[in-house]
């Protein structure tokens, strides 16, 4: 019993089975045994013995002896960690972390009488509690919320955090999976929180659970996700953690989506346009994502193996499936070297956009053709809906004469323009050829292969039309296009056995042609399909192991973006290998609804999505914050974010329309970019406020850099979920200027272990980015007051002050012409009277020193620098090329 705490005659052992032990009686023998060989199970032991800090008795569920649910049905039990647990499959570490702390985490189920798949109950009720939310606002996005009763919840609730303040803790409820089913929170009347079990097939049906959802207390709500998200890691062994994955090296990089430039019509000379005016421009792009488009897709209307005609925006395509598992015939006549000499293919670069607004111009007059239709309920006869008929045909017209010319300059099929010097593979060779930089080509394609799938007999795989049924669940979501459609026509889905050739297929042949990775998109869709193959969750389990499989296999086991996937179902099942993914709905650049305040307001509501979910996401995977167009209205809000928010940037501009200054303060010459060293995450301030439509709270977000913390304010006040309309909408007397206040202890510098000798300095320097101030502060200073105006930000760099000798005191802010200045610090060296700072970039240069240096050096040479009063030193970095960028700075005092 040594060192365990237990006095001698108590036996804590003794119901426990030694590994290695054929018996569970207790013996020294066996102790030191499993003490050696087993501390993993040792723990698990010990942790049995603990005391738990929930309880569910008389109908309530105590946290640390504070009442948190009341009425709590009887047919709802509460099981320890470790009695249900007994999983020793994950990392050493992982699996220490999580056992040391297993008495904080229960498991909550409940048991029916009669068997269906779906099933519905209460886990009993609460109020006057603040609570953070994420729910699902459509199929495959999600989103903050914020209440005080359980009756404040949104239907499709994949986690609530509830603030404890009795005990100074915090708690996390998360609903899982078990078997074939997974389950998600939805409100109930008088404060209930109901949980709603399905598995998507009738096929799959239960009456009782023992794990269906789990319970989680911290002190701490930063810990709290880590260790919920690890305990159910080690409990599932369905996922990896993103601590325990690598990330695809385009995460360090700027790069360049081609869907808004071109939408559907996107081919080789667009493509190649648009990354040489990036190149051009001095913004390098060192990824490409060529979007939606490049596909071989039809209509079920059209001829087997001829790609469908006159694509140009996303819904045209969303009936559509794959007739091949290669590239469309758009980029299989592509020739070799073509673009490489002295007369390239003609390309207009204004016919996308051409293009563009006549097809939307089409689809206006199609909404307004249908909606006549609806409202006059007669045949198309009626005066009304004949003359919006007519427009709509001669709109058709009109876009079909525009595109008949892009169809003429191609002319080939089924294969016949196919050679070693032709094709996507020649396509990227060229690409990489001219634009020496450019280290990745990504391609879309949705988790089924097209958006409804692959076309029935096409390919040599069993592929079968599944009518698609959607759970009731989600009839309290948004309207959506994408998932109207979906369901429309159902998908075309290649048998669960298929899945690994599936994907294989596909992926053997990209990486061959030059491809380096994948975004896949539309991944929820699988949800509504599993009626046949077991539910959704058997399903989905299929699926992903063969993605993973391709994955590992073709794209270096990281090369891959998950998007449109924001459900648990994604997260539990599917990110064994995925280490990327979306955390934000799509870069909306105008309101859909027509609102024209939209092009600001949404952008505010694209930043609360990203900042919120990756408390939970990033548990996961790195958070991508989505690209965004850099000529935009809101675009200098966009990029404030995209600085700090420790992913990729890329952008998704038109051809001929970049704001080159802007990308020059997030991005390097060469395309690399300053990024944070973690993702950045909502203070603990902002975690129960709503800084959608309160007109009160700024959206902070803390992160760090190598040698210094970041704060990034947000006004993001004007527009929010409305839960009557259930749609996001303008809420105009919001969009106001807010004030708030940041302040060094804004900065979790706990989390993360280089970072928290940061978070004990006596003195800190802050840099204001955008009013350009500095000034220094200390833990004990009151908070500093800020104003920020609507769709504006400020983001403040907050580094150590070093004391050097008698007076000196100094602090390397970095480069003031990059949104995140301390990114481009490399390297920190303080000696007794000197300092040496390794910078990547070029221009300002900032550090604050308390006096005057007597020199400053620029890589062992004497240079100018400047010094004020207010602490300011300043130097002019050059761009050198030849060294990366990076060049040292020495400060001798």
């Amino acid at each position: 019993y040594l060192g365990t705490g237990f006095p001698r005659d108590s036996q804590p052992f003794l119901p426990y089975k030694f590994p290695g032990s054929s018996s569970s009686k207790f013996t020294a023998k066996s102790f030191a045994f499993s003490l050696f060989f087993y501390p993993s199970s040792l723990l698990l032991l010990l942790s049995s013995v603990m005391d738990n800090c929930l309880n569910l008795s008389d109908g309530k569920l105590y946290v640390k002896g504070v009442p948190l649910l009341s009425e709590v049905p009887l047919n709802v039990t509460l099981k320890t960690f470790s009695s249900i647990c007994q999983s020793l499959n994950a990392p050493p570490a992982i699996l220490r972390r999580v056992q040391s702390m297993s008495n904080k985490g229960g498991f909550f189920g409940f048991k029916k009488e009669d068997s269906s798949d779906r099933l519905i109950n209460s886990l009993g009720k609460f109020s006057d509690r603040d609570f953070l939310s994420i729910f699902r606002f459509k199929t495959w996005w999600s989103t903050q919320w914020v209440g005080r009763s359980g009756s404040d919840l949104q239907m499709e609730t994949q986690w609530v955090l509830l603030d404890v303040p009795e005990t100074k803790s915090y708690v996390i409820i998360i609903p899982i999976v078990q078997g074939k089913f997974r389950s998600a929170l939805h409100p109930g009347s008088d404060g209930h929180v109901w949980i709603c079990v399905e598995s998507g097939s009738t096929q799959a049906v239960a009456s009782s659970f023992d794990a269906i959802a789990y319970v989680h207390v911290s002190e701490n709500p930063y810990n709290l996700m880590k260790e919920a998200y690890s305990a159910l890691r080690v409990h599932l062994n369905t996922f990896r953690l993103l601590e325990e994955k690598s990330v695809a090296p385009l995460v360090d990089k700027f790069g360049w989506c081609t869907w808004d430039s071109f939408y559907l019509t996107v081919e080789p000379a667009g493509v190649w346009l648009g990354v040489k005016e990036f190149s051009d421009g001095g913004v390098s792009p060192r990824f490409l994502i060529i979007d939606d488009g490049w596909q071989s897709f039809n209509l079920d209307s059209d001829k087997l193996h001829e790609d469908a005609k006159n694509c140009v925006l996303c819904g045209s395509q969303m009936t559509a499936r794959l007739h091949r598992l290669d590239e469309g015939e758009k980029f299989r006549s592509y020739e070799g070297g073509s673009l490489l000499g002295p007369n390239p293919p003609r390309f207009d670069p204004k016919k996308p956009k051409m293009l563009i607004s006549k097809a939307s111009e089409l689809e206006h007059a199609e909404k307004a053709r249908d909606k006549a239709i609806k409202s006059v309920g007669i045949t198309t006869l009626a005066p009304q809906v004949f003359r919006l008929e007519t427009q709509v045909e001669k709109l058709r017209e009109e876009l079909d004469m525009m595109l008949l010319g892009e169809q003429d300059r191609r002319g080939c099929d089924n294969g016949s323009c196919k050679s070693e010097n032709s094709g996507l593979k020649a396509f990227t060779k060229d690409l990489r050829t001219n634009f020496k930089g450019l280290d990745d080509i990504y391609v879309w394609h949705a988790v089924a292969g097209a958006w409804s799938g692959v076309r029935p007999g096409a390919t040599h795989l069993d592929a079968k039309v599944v009518p698609c049924i959607v759970s009731p669940g989600l009839g309290g979501t948004m309207e959506d296009l994408a998932a109207d459609k979906t369901v429309e026509d159902g998908i075309g889905l290649v048998h669960p056995d298929q899945a690994e050739d599936f994907y294989d297929s596909m992926h053997s042949y990209l990486s061959e042609v030059g491809i380096t990775g994948v975004k896949v998109d539309v991944i929820q869709t699988l949800e509504y399909v599993g009626e046949e193959y077991g539910g959704r969750v058997e399903l989905a389990k299929a699926y992903y192991k063969g993605l993973s499989k391709s994955l590992s296999k073709n794209f270096k086991g990281n090369g891959l973006i998950s998007s449109m996937q924001h459900c648990n179902d994604f997260f539990l099942l599917g990110t064994e290998q995925i280490s990327m993914g979306r955390v934000g709905d799509d870069f909306w650049f105008q309101d859909p609804n027509g609102d024209p305040m939209g092009a600001y307001w949404l952008q505010g509501v694209h930043m609360i999505h990203c900042a919120y979910n990756s408390m939970w996401m990033g548990q996961f995977i790195q958070p991508d914050w989505d690209m965004f167009q850099s000529d935009h209205l809101c675009a200098k809000f966009h990029a404030g974010s995209r600085a700090i928010c420790g992913g990729p940037i890329y952008v998704s501009d038109h051809l001929g329309g970049h704001d080159f200054d802007l990308l020059k303060k997030l991005v390097f010459p060469d395309g690399s970019i300053p990024r944070c060293r973690a993702f950045a995450l909502p203070t603990r301030d902002c975690l129960f406020k709503n800084p959608l439509f309160d007109s009160k709270s700024i959206l902070k977000m803390w992160n760090f850099n190598k040698y210094g913390g970041v704060i990034g304010a947000f006004n993001c006040q004007g527009a929010g979920w409305d839960t009557i309309e259930q749609r996001f909408k303008g809420y105009p007397q919001c969009y106001k200027p807010m004030s708030g206040s940041i302040h060094v202890k804004d900065i979790e510098w706990d989390q993360n272990m280089e970072a928290t000798e940061m978070g004990e300095a006596e003195e800190y320097a802050v840099y204001q980015n955008q009013a350009e101030k500095i000034f220094t502060v200390t833990p004990e200073s009151d908070a500093t007051q800020i104003t920020i105006q609507p769709s504006a930000f400020e983001i403040f760099s907050i580094v150590p002050v070093k004391k050097l000798g008698e007076a000196a005191k100094f602090a390397p802010i970095g480069l003031t012409n990059m949104f995140n200045s301390g990114g481009a610090i490399h390297s920190l060296e303080y000696k007794e009277a000197s300092v040496k700072v390794t910078v990547k970039g070029g221009g300002s240069f900032l550090a604050y020193s308390s006096v005057s240096p007597k020199e400053c050096y620029l890589g062992g040479a004497p240079v100018k620098f400047e010094w004020s009063v207010d602490g300011k030193l300043t130097l002019n970095l050059p761009w050198i090329e030849e060294a990366g960028g990076a060049i040292d700075v020495g400060v001798q005092f």
